[in-house]
């Protein structure tokens, strides 16, 4: 390396430029893009918040004590502090991550419920809360060390933490729990995806070999020699299909493809998050381990082992900035949103829409019900043809609606 050139210091500030600007993309894209409104999204943007101050607060800072050759040239008072927020963030970081992989199974394991108890911006920020809180508790050992023994941190000038039990429990509840856990969720999330993505697809080729029968006289009809063009026939014939073909043409079929479509959505987002997932493995993962390593044999390290730690931290800051990249290859909302601001368009515009004041009048389209109740009401009578045939209408009004909240939990969930 030449004399005057610092080139791992300038691929550092590469770094910290693209954690800085591709976390304040995400923040914004959140905040200002309606399509994000939705829990998990939430928890990316309080990821990326973490992951905006680790570049901010803890990567400046590291990057000052490598040009010092590893010699602290801050106040001493200002070590413990930075060794506090690089804990805290990171620690932030990963702790977001376990609470999506969370989040996303319960969701997709009870839909209906979890749209019921979490879909409101108030729960997903308590959440968020107390994801932040379990970091800071987990972080404030730091602080406390640094009380009781100064040395602990100062390590012949250096600003380390050197506390063997503290690196051991730390990493074992930062690290090694939540990477358990994240893909402990995502096997059992991928795997009740793929059962109601097999569920719906076995139902939607049994309702493709199911044909629609021709219209069959009710028993109420007026039989071969009423006339044709009765409405009360018509109205009849119309509203005792067989329940099969029901089920497959009419609400619930359509809320069964409304689902379909929504588990293979949620299966694409689910793919992205493992991506997140692997990359937080491979980056973090080979600095826990020669951090532990180092605790275990304490003295007895060698100096390629305590040399190799710097790199692989290095290694983990890295993760806070490539989120922001895998959002922008894998989710089309995420990368229109960062195009539009970085030419300074913070605000979609709206396409132009035509009304036709005609079309919208007159295309309104008479339902069964409104048939039923202008027949019922013509005649008087009280055929009890009719009202069976209203509770039945009614029945498929309620599946409906209980469809379409479960896919529409399933969309919110799977908008990433």
């Amino acid at each position: 390396m030449s004399k005057g050139k610092n080139w791992p210091a300038l691929i550092i500030l590469v770094i910290i430029f693209f954690t800085v600007g591709g976390n304040i993309l995400v923040i914004l894209a959140v905040s200002l893009e309606k399509k994000l409104h939705n829990a998990t999204n939430f928890f990316l943007r309080s990821l990326a918040v973490a992951d905006l101050l680790v570049g901010v607060l803890v990567m400046p800072t590291a990057l000052i004590n490598i040009l010092y050759n590893y010699s602290w040239p801050l106040p001493h008072v200002l070590c413990p502090m930075w060794i506090f927020l690089d804990v805290f963030f990171c620690t932030a970081s990963i702790m977001h991550l376990c609470a999506i992989s969370l989040d996303r199974y319960v969701g997709i394991r009870s839909p209906i419920k979890h749209s019921r108890t979490s879909h409101s911006t108030y729960k997903a920020m308590t959440k968020i809360a107390a994801v932040w809180t379990i970091s800071l508790v987990i972080s404030l050992p730091v602080p406390v060390i640094s009380l009781q023994d100064e040395q602990k941190l100062l390590v012949n000038g250096s600003c380390v933490l050197t506390e063997p039990s503290f690196i051991l429990v730390g990493s074992s509840v930062v690290f090694f729990l939540p990477l358990i856990i994240m893909v402990v969720c995502y096997c059992l999330t991928m795997r009740v995806l793929q059962q109601h993505l097999a569920t719906f697809s076995t139902e939607h080729r049994n309702c493709a070999n199911t044909k629609q029968p021709s219209p069959q006289p009710s028993l109420l009809s007026d039989g071969p020699s009423s006339h044709s063009n009765s409405p009360r026939k018509g109205v009849l014939q119309h509203l005792s299909p067989p329940l099969r073909v029901r089920e497959c043409t009419g609400p619930r079929g359509q809320g069964k493809r409304r689902m379909a479509q929504a588990i293979k959505n949620e299966r694409r987002a689910s793919q992205v998050l493992g991506v997140v997932f692997f990359l937080f493995l491979v980056m973090w993962c080979p600095f826990f381990v020669t951090n532990v390593l180092i605790a275990m044999c304490q003295n007895g390290c060698s100096k390629r082992l305590l040399r190799l730690l710097d790199i692989f931290v290095w290694v983990g800051y890295v993760s806070s900035g490539v989120n922001p990249l895998i959002y922008t290859l894998f989710n089309k909302n995420y990368r229109h949103a960062f195009s539009r601001y970085l030419r300074c368009s913070y605000h979609k515009q709206a396409n132009p829409v035509l009304s036709n004041s005609a079309c919208q009048v007159y295309s309104v389209t008479p339902t069964p019900v409104l048939c039923e109740r202008s027949c019922t009401d013509t005649n008087a009578n009280g055929v009890s043809g009719f009202s069976g045939s209203n509770r039945v209408y009614k029945q498929d009004e309620m599946m409906k609606e209980g469809v379409n909240n479960f896919a529409s939990s399933m969309d919110n969930i799977s908008r990433v």
